[in-house]
């Protein structure tokens, strides 16, 4: 019995000696885990643009400080400061992740007063392009972040607290050395990359830049509503709008991501603007001429409706604390003058699925969204159908019916993002309820992992399709009363233009009526469909005032 004791008493003791450095080995992993997740949360770049390794080596200063809070605090005060600190730090990482994403997809920095509300829209797209597990699979992930990420940085916080009292000489040391190298790099302005110096602020930065932006949009609603007000043509009469345009048949389609770039980056610009060229001639042919500017829009890489906003009303929309008031407003859109002048108008809308307040302000006497443009085909790009089935639709529901004036508003979106492949220009007569695309032989692609090179080649082939289906139209159906006005909503997002691309789009007229192209001719647009690098450039807000001006009395 001695012996078994024995032998159990042994057991247990050497468990305990192999036990401890394997907790040791634990606890130091958790540690080092900690300080990683605070250094990263820390000097994280917010900017997509500088997100690479050099861009992490930096000495923050608020990391300096409050170490040196922590050690120089009683107990209870310091782990008040490390929990306090963690929280903030779980915000600012959050904050930062969310102007990443911003940055690469809208090329701007996340707002914090407006930009929730495009969880939704963001959760829409998902689901359509990827399909709903796909969409509730990121919203979890989101929630995920959201709660865990400041509660990880806070219990992160505290333990290295722990590690700093625990060792407050050599942390005192290290701190003061840390402090002389922050103070000489940022006397000789240090940097590793472009922009990004070593002695580092960023955190205080961002936190101020958040706080500027909250104070600026309050700033903005009462000078938004002064602007709303002054409008030289709300009170024209009807008779006195639009005199040079009666009789006319006048269309404004938004090409979705028809940027700049695709005329002018060398890696579109062949294909793009063979397309082009080849639509200008095919429309001389055919009696039409052509002409093309730029505007800027207010928005880049999504936000459609600010820039359908932006050229309607003459306002510059650049946020949806502006769109909302818009929609709050009586603002004569360039719609609404079409209606004063006696014109029906039509909105065409195939990325519409649900109730859409919009289209009670712009007041369309008949409107099309998805459900009554009854698409029976396969999905493409963001789930709608084909920009030639929607034209299609469009010609058989209500060009055919044409009586009298007619202005219509549509939205083209199969080069809508993620830019799937989309299908061949068919014969207009084939078209039908879109079942035909069927058995079209389209490469569908649900391959989630495409490189940046094949994301830009389908989003040149999805331009390619839908301007090459434009101009297919306006040869087909148009006559002589046609005025086609079609432009791009905005940029595609950085994947695909890259960094500090313009915000400016390309915009071109089409008509058989000379008339109509005089009267524009101060305007200084170019010959054709492809406006070339001097062509004009407008800010998106002033088409409105000049169109109504063009062709008033």
């Amino acid at each position: 019995m001695r012996g078994e004791v024995s032998d159990v008493t042994a057991a247990t003791e050497g468990s305990g000696a192999e036990g401890r450095p394997k907790r040791s080995i634990a606890s130091r992993l958790t540690t080092v885990l900690a300080a990683l997740l605070v250094l990263l949360a820390l000097t994280v770049p917010y900017d997509f643009g500088r997100l690479s390794p050099a861009g992490f080596v930096r000495i923050p200063l608020e990391a300096l400080l409050v170490v040196a809070l922590l050690l120089a605090l009683p107990s209870r005060g310091s782990r008040l400061v490390a929990t306090l600190a963690g929280v903030a730090l779980g915000l600012l990482g959050l904050l930062k992740l969310l102007d990443l994403g911003f940055s690469a997809s809208l090329s701007r920095a996340f707002d914090p007063v407006l930009d929730w509300a495009l969880l939704d829209e963001g959760f829409a797209f998902l689901s359509e392009s990827y399909g709903r597990p796909a969409a509730i699979g990121a919203a979890i992930t989101l929630a995920l972040v959201v709660v865990g990420l400041p509660t990880l940085v806070t219990l992160s916080m505290r333990r290295l607290r722990r590690l700093v009292v625990r060792h407050r000489t050599g942390t005192t040391r290290i701190v003061a050395a840390l402090v002389v190298v922050w103070v000489a790099c940022a006397a000789f302005n240090v940097r590793v990359v472009e922009g990004v110096p070593v002695a580092d602020t960023s955190a205080t930065t961002l936190a101020n830049g958040h706080g500027f932006q909250v104070r600026l949009r309050l700033d903005d609603r009462e000078t938004f509503g002064a602007l709303i007000e002054a409008d030289r043509f709300g009170d024209t009469p009807g008779d006195q709008l639009l005199t040079a345009l009666r009789g006319k048949n006048v269309v404004v389609a938004f090409v979705e991501s028809y940027g700049r770039d695709a005329v002018e980056d060398p890696e579109f610009a062949p294909q793009v603007g063979a397309v082009l060229d080849r639509g200008t001639s095919e429309l001389n042919a055919a009696g039409f001429a052509a002409q093309s500017g730029f505007l800027t829009s207010p928005t880049f890489g999504g936000g459609s409706w600010l820039a359908h906003d932006t050229l309607l009303s003459g306002l510059w929309i650049d946020n949806d604390q502006r769109h909302r008031t818009l929609l709050a407003s009586d603002r004569m859109t360039l719609n609404g003058a079409f209606r004063r002048a006696n014109w029906q108008t039509v909105g065409v809308m195939p990325a519409v699925t649900k109730a859409w307040p919009e289209g009670s302000f712009f007041g369309y006497d008949r409107f099309y969204n998805a459900k009554t443009l009854a698409y029976r085909g396969p999905k493409f790009s963001f789930g709608t159908p084909p920009d030639q089935y929607t034209l299609a639709s469009w010609q058989r529901l209500e060009q055919a019916k044409r009586d009298g004036n007619v202005m219509t508003e549509l939205a083209l979106v199969s080069s809508h993002a993620p830019w799937t492949p989309v299908p061949p220009l068919l014969d207009w007569a084939d078209v039908g309820d879109g079942a035909v695309y069927r058995g079209a032989g389209v490469r569908r692609s649900d391959d989630k992992r495409r490189n940046t090179a094949q994301i830009r080649a389908d989003y040149r082939k999805s331009i390619e399709y839908t301007l090459g289906t434009l101009t297919s139209y306006v040869r087909t159906y148009g006559d002589d009363d046609l005025v086609f006005i079609f432009l791009g909503d905005h940029q595609p997002a950085a994947v695909v233009t890259g960094e500090n691309a313009s915000r400016d789009v390309p915009i071109s007229i089409i008509t058989r009526d000379r008339a109509v192209l005089d009267r524009i001719s101060g305007w200084g647009w170019q010959d054709g469909l492809k406006p070339g690098p001097q062509a004009p450039v407008w800010r998106m807000d002033a088409f409105r005032d000049r169109f109504l001006t063009a062709f008033g009395p």
